[in-house]
């Protein structure tokens, strides 16, 4: 569920009525802040508070025992002196009088450098002014010139936490680690690149009367669609896939989607190649992957699969024959790529599909389809799917999902490494073999988006970086973010 401010201070009064205490939910809180945060970092370093008056200040020294008992080196840095505090954080302050207070940030550190912002709360309104200003401006700062990795605590000091709107300054997280509930303004258009990777601390606790019911995709929700598989299962039961891709030039596309969709557990995965591309990409996929030569795409609708994935590097020369086999293939399809551009050519092909579609466009992709207009992301995604009986995958830094009679859905994960060439491709088979093993267009779209992004995060981990990183990483890191999944990631 998504709530505003004022939605979740009611849900959160209520729950102290039934006798919830702040000091239990804050214990809740730290907790996750702190596992949160080892989700990221694979060794400790140094981590500097950055602390207000008020309970987001509270959560960020619980967090900091915590850090502290992994290893971290905790400093703090306070906008207010001690007697300024709400007695709650005064009271917290007071108990980690090992956390050294330090009068601006160090230049020497252990890496890795955290920075965490328990600076303003989803109580606060306008824009930071006087001490709270300042240590924005630093926190910021020190991000850029540092190397530091910001992590906001509900919300990014500076971001209205119900619109989304900006304010000058505002905290620029890598990280928001939200508390309960997402906040609306969280998932705004305008606050995607100040929230950064979105993580979720549920809170037992609290139950909510109002908000709105669209889905944020977590680990929490999803792990149900990721059951241990049965030991008499075998390659039949997660699917015939066949794989239309890449061309003269691109079919490195080809061998991306065809390994990912082994990678991420289809049973038999075929690539159909035209007879000029057949032979190199024989010898270069996986031994895994069968590839088969044809003379024409359409050729594969007389072929046994349980789904095709159609696009990726395809080239624009063969619109006609994908445009016929959208139009009459029964199965199910992953739509992508150059099969969305020749889409966009007649997209009354979807109103007359023989079977259901997922559509996977980046935000260039979705412009040719149908322009946006003004519109934010999630009205241009419902207004699509309200004319058109499809699965939507809106790709983008916060991904959205969307089918008509259903609630929209916002992805979590991911990283800025992500933004570069094959991502697309890994994530077409990746969904192939998720509808391969039996699941539905849109779970398999929103199971798609989150695999992805959390198997980028892992390469970060280990030993990629957010410039190295790359769309083999993220496939050879598909396994343990599935683990990952199952062990109950943030």
């Amino acid at each position: 569920m998504i709530v505003t401010p004022s939605q979740m201070q009611a849900a959160e009064e209520e729950a102290f009525c039934k006798g919830a205490s702040p000091d239990s939910l804050m214990a809740i809180a730290g907790a996750g802040i702190a596992k949160t945060i080892e989700q990221f970092f694979s060794k400790p370093g140094t981590a500097i508070l950055y602390c207000g008056k008020g309970h987001n200040a509270s959560d960020a020294l619980v967090a900091a025992r915590h850090l502290q008992a992994k290893g971290w080196r905790v400093l703090l840095r306070l906008a207010y002196s001690p007697e300024e505090l709400v007695p709650l954080t005064r009271s917290h302050l007071a108990s980690r009088s090992d956390i050294p207070v330090i009068e601006k940030a160090p230049e020497f550190f252990d890496a890795p450098l955290i920075l965490i912002d328990g600076l303003l709360g989803i109580g606060s309104s306008g824009a930071a002014r006087g001490a709270i200003a300042e240590l924005i401006q630093e926190m910021n700062e020190v991000r850029q010139n540092s190397g530091g990795f910001s992590i906001a605590i509900d919300l990014p000091s500076g971001l209205d936490g119900c619109t989304g709107e900006v304010f000058d300054p505002c905290i620029q997280a890598d990280l928001t680690i939200t508390l309960g509930a997402v906040k609306t303004g969280l998932i705004a258009d305008s606050a995607t690149a100040l929230v950064g990777r979105l993580a979720v601390i549920p809170l037992p606790e609290i139950l909510f009367r109002e908000g709105d019911s669209s889905e944020v995709i977590t680990a929490d929700f999803l792990r149900p669609l990721l059951p241990i598989r049965n030991f008499d299962t075998h390659k039949g039961t997660y699917g015939r896939i066949g794989i239309l891709a890449g061309s003269r030039g691109t079919l490195g596309a080809a061998r991306l989607a065809s390994s990912a969709a082994v990678h991420a557990g289809g049973g038999l995965v075929t690539l159909y190649a035209l007879p000029d591309a057949f032979e190199l990409l024989a010898a270069t996929c996986i031994s895994e992957v069968m590839v088969r030569s044809i003379s024409s795409y359409c050729e594969v609708l007389s072929e046994k699969h349980d789904l095709l994935a159609i696009g990726p590097g395809i080239g624009r020369e063969h619109d006609t024959d994908i445009l016929t086999i959208l139009r009459d293939s029964p199965l199910p399809c992953v739509v992508d790529a150059d099969a969305m551009n020749a889409l966009s050519t007649d997209l009354s092909i979807l109103l007359n599909s023989a079977g259901s579609r997922l559509l996977t466009p980046h935000p260039g992709e979705m412009e040719r389809l149908d322009p946006q207009q003004r519109r934010s992301r999630r009205e241009w995604a419902e207004d699509f799917v309200a004319h058109y009986p499809v699965t939507l995958l809106l790709k983008g830094s916060r991904t959205i999902i969307a089918q008509k009679g259903a609630e929209i859905a916002f992805n979590t994960t991911g990283n800025p490494g992500m933004g570069s060439g094959g991502m697309g491709d890994v994530l077409t088979g990746v969904l192939a073999a998720l509808i391969g093993g039996g699941h539905s267009l849109r779970d398999a779209a929103m199971m798609g988006a989150w695999l992805c992004g959390r198997a980028a995060e892992i390469a970060i981990t280990k030993d990629d970086s957010q410039e190295s990183i790359s769309a083999t990483s993220v496939i050879a890191h598909l396994g343990a973010a599935c683990t990952s999944l199952r062990e109950g990631a943030f």
